[in-house]
């Protein structure tokens, strides 16, 4: 199958509201001006994802990784007024193509859901398209939009050239 690139590095995030926690999904694309090794490593390395994935009211995030298949993560985000704990396991790491995992948060109410992340190269940039499935509910979509779109904004700011 053929993938059309572009490279745009505005942001296009969509939500389908999640009647069944089977099919609620969100997808959030972003075109950053980076390699794909470099922005593959920043979902891997523990340093760097501390630096990106703290959205929205986040002090700053621990992280702790280990990135083999069937490997669990841990990022931390501590807020003002606590902290929220985010976790799962790799299923899929195939270099700089794909990750997938599973995500465990507040908002996710502890279920199980997929996330996959995806990374084409777009001339002198790479496009990331991140898919979240298994939405327990609208409103966990909704967060995790917003999350996940915010995240990316502080990824891009790392490599802002």
């Amino acid at each position: 199958m053929t993938r059309t690139q572009t490279s745009t590095t505005t942001s296009e995030a969509t939500a389908v509201p999640a009647s069944d926690a089977k099919t609620g999904k969100i997808v959030v694309r972003r075109t950053i001006p980076a390699t794909v090794d470099e922005l593959f490593e920043a979902w891997l390395d523990p340093e760097s994802l501390a630096q990106w994935m703290r959205p929205g009211a986040t002090v700053r995030s621990d992280a702790r990784v280990d990135a083999r298949v069937g490997g669990s993560f841990e990022v931390v985000m501590h807020h003002s007024d606590g902290t929220r704990r985010h976790y799962g396991e790799y299923r899929v790491i195939e270099r700089n193509k794909k990750l997938a995992f599973t995500w465990y948060s507040d908002a996710t109410h502890h279920t199980e859901t997929l996330v996959t992340v995806e990374f084409y190269a777009a001339n002198d940039s790479t496009e990331i398209v991140l898919t979240h499935e298994r939405m327990p509910d609208h409103e966990a979509g909704l967060q995790h939009r917003q999350g996940w779109t915010r995240a990316l904004d502080l990824l891009e700011d790392l490599f802002k050239r």
